[in-house]
C-alpha cells in the first residue's frame, strides 16, 4: 500500500468546507473499516490515547512552532490537539495516503492553518517548497516505518532530517524499538519515552 511515487493533492476547497463535520460514530466506523483493510499501514485498531497524546505534544515548544508536520494523521486524533495547541499564525501540513481520511480532514478541520496533502511522506520537502514554507520546526509522525519497503523508509527518513528547520525536532512513535536504528542513521540524538496506557502502548522518539 506504500507507494514510492506519492500521488499529491491538496484538499481544500469550497465543497468540503461545505460539508457537515463528520460526527464521532462516523469517525469511529471509519477507522475501523480502513484498519481491517490496511492493517499494516495503520498498525492499530484503536486511535492513539490522551496519555500517548499528552505525553508526544509535550515535547513541543509551542511558543517557537511556526511549522508543524504530521504524517499519517488518519482521522485527525492527534490533529485536533496540535490545532488546539498551536499560534494563530503557526500551519499544520499533514500528509495522508487514504483518499477517505483525506476527505474526512477536509470536513472535520475547517481550519485555514491546516493543510491536508493527498501524498506520501517522502514528497515533504517538496510540498514545503510547495507552499512557500521554509522548513517544519517539528515532523510528529506514527506511520508504521516498519511494514514500510527499505528503500521507502530510508527516503522518508532523509527528507525528514533535511527538512527540519534548525534546532527542529522530529516526534516519533511506535509500538517496538525496531525503527531505532533508522532513526540512529539519520538524527544525532535521540531520547526515548514509553506511555503504556494506550493500545497498543507506545514507544516515543524524539529526535535532534
Amino acid at each position: 500500500m506504500f507507494n514510492l511515487a506519492g500521488t499529491k493533492r491538496t484538499i481544500k476547497d469550497s465543497t468540503t468546507s461545505m460539508l457537515p463535520k463528520p460526527s464521532r460514530s462516523e469517525e469511529t466506523l471509519l477507522f475501523a473499516k480502513n484498519f481491517i483493510q490496511h492493517p499494516k499501514m495503520l498498525g492499530s485498531l484503536i486511535p492513539s490515547s490522551r496519555f500517548l497524546i499528552d505525553r508526544l505534544l509535550s515535547r513541543v515548544d509551542w511558543a517557537r512552532a511556526r511549522t508543524i508536520v504530521e504524517y499519517g494523521p488518519g482521522v485527525g486524533t492527534i490533529t485536533s490537539h496540535i490545532l488546539a495547541r498551536m499560534s494563530p499564525d503557526a500551519r499544520l501540513v499533514v500528509f495522508e495516503m487514504n483518499e477517505d481520511f483525506v476527505r474526512y480532514l477536509g470536513r472535520a478541520f475547517p481550519d485555514p492553518r491546516l493543510h491536508v496533502v493527498h501524498g506520501s511522506a517522502e514528497t515533504v520537502q517538496r510540498e514545503l517548497d510547495r507552499l512557500k514554507i521554509d522548513g517544519a520546526d517539528y515532523i510528529i509522525s506514527g506511520i508504521p516505518f516498519n511494514n514500510m519497503p527499505a528503500a521507502l523508509r530510508e527516503k522518508i527518513m532523509r527528507e525528514s532530517r533535511e527538512a527540519l528547520n534548525p534546532g527542529g525536532a522530529a516526534l516519533v512513535y511506535q509500538f517496538t524499538r525496531a525503527v531505532l536504528p533508522y532513526l540512529k542513521s539519520h538524527f544525532r540524538q535521540i531520547d526515548q519515552d514509553f506511555e503504556p496506557r494506550n493500545i497498543l502502548p507506545a514507544r516515543l522518539f524524539f529526535c535532534t
